[in-house]
């Protein structure tokens, strides 16, 4: 008898509660702007379109600033099993994934981060007394601001005795970020019929989906330690730390390329292709490479290939979406970075919002997405 079907619904992450909420404190936040009137005699005012993006903007005369809040999720809950088993905290990597969330949602502006605060919440003061994994932590979270080219702010270090488990963390953080000058900010606004699709690839499962693939490694004889394919292991695939893309799109700015919209693709999976407001079809025509860690979650779950791509990032952890006439300009900006591109795909009009995978025959519908 086949097994049945997993789904991350069924896992406890249901989006269709999380995003009610999110849209019902947006309604509610829009009307708390003009409260940025009174700051020197209206200098400052709310960017309205960043509602519902990634990043919050702030318009300044001459720039505009954003500002992000990003959590890490559970994947320091395999990092901490992996400890256990190995010896090896990972905690370095996870500090990497954290910021990675936060600033990866930045740079979808074109806002490059200037200052990253942590927010490290545990159960008991005690999960401190443990050197070699607060000293990865920190030397992680430092490396990841240096990848960034941000500074490391500062942050808070609360203990949350009876709100979080003994011997748990919890991850996140916040950044502010400059768009300067004001022509570099990215916006829906910009797309048009026959963009680019270019897929930028991921370094594995990133920071999303965790909780169905620590489900799976409840199924396996040998849990977190199960060998892959490649001979590596089930934990530390997992671990992988999270690509930053500051640095890459910066480049392209630099370069003149003209971005129409970009994508942080976390949370959702492949229907973030269609976050901007209007009605386009979002056509794949080109897979990324595959990813082992991708086929063995699907293998081992079973789950559908609608919600793989419905949830995970599938080897593309970014995307831009770029003019034709700009991708010569773009390829010799990818050419002097080690990131893989793809370009996977075209933007049409058309009277739906919706991302159509054809190489795999498949659809998500507007409702399928429904951030804003």
């Amino acid at each position: 008898m086949a097994s049945e079907q997993m789904t991350y619904a069924g896992t406890g992450v249901q989006y269709e509660i999380l995003d009610f909420f999110k849209r019902a404190a947006q309604t509610a936040a829009r009307e708390t702007a003009g409260n940025i009137d009174r700051l020197n005699g209206g200098e400052f005012k709310e960017f309205k379109p960043s509602r519902g993006e990634s990043a919050y903007i702030i318009e300044a005369a001459k720039s505009y600033f954003a500002h992000v809040e990003e959590g890490l999720g559970t994947k320091n809950l395999v990092a901490d099993a992996m400890y256990k088993l190995t010896g090896k905290s990972f905690y370095d990597y996870i500090a990497q994934d954290t910021v990675a969330m936060i600033v990866n949602d930045m740079i979808t502006t074109g806002a490059l981060p200037l200052s990253v605060a942590m927010h490290l919440a545990v159960g008991e003061s005690s999960w401190f007394d443990d050197t070699r994994r607060s000293s990865d932590l920190i030397t992680g979270w430092k490396n990841a601001c240096d990848m960034a080219g941000c500074v490391w702010g500062g942050g808070e270090t609360p203990t949350l005795k009876d709100m979080l488990l003994p011997g748990v963390a919890l991850l996140a953080g916040s950044a502010v970020g400059l768009v300067k000058p004001k022509g570099r900010l990215i916006r829906a606004e910009n797309i048009r019929h026959g963009d680019r699709i270019i897929l930028i690839e991921s370094s594995g499962i990133h920071a999303n989906g965790l909780t169905m693939a620590r489900k799976i490694a409840e199924k396996l004889p040998r849990g977190y330690l199960t060998k892959l394919p490649d001979g590596r292991t089930y934990g530390e695939t997992l671990l992988d730390p999270t690509h930053i893309y500051v640095r890459f799109v910066e480049a392209c700015l630099d370069a003149g390329v003209d971005i129409h919209y970009a994508v942080n693709i976390t949370g959702h999976g492949w229907r973030k292709l269609m976050r901007a407001p209007q009605p386009f079809e979002y056509v794949v025509q080109h897979l990324p490479d595959k990813l082992p860690i991708f086929d063995f979650i699907q293998k081992h779950g079973p789950v559908s290939k609608e919600e793989m791509y419905g949830n995970f990032n599938m080897g593309a952890g970014f995307a831009l979406y770029i003019p034709y006439g700009h991708m010569q300009r773009f390829m010799a900006v990818a050419g002097r970075h080690h990131f893989k591109t793809w370009d996977a795909g075209i933007i049409r009009e058309s009277l739906e919002k919706k991302v159509s995978i054809r190489p795999l025959g498949l659809e998500y519908a507007a409702d399928t997405l429904a951030v804003r």
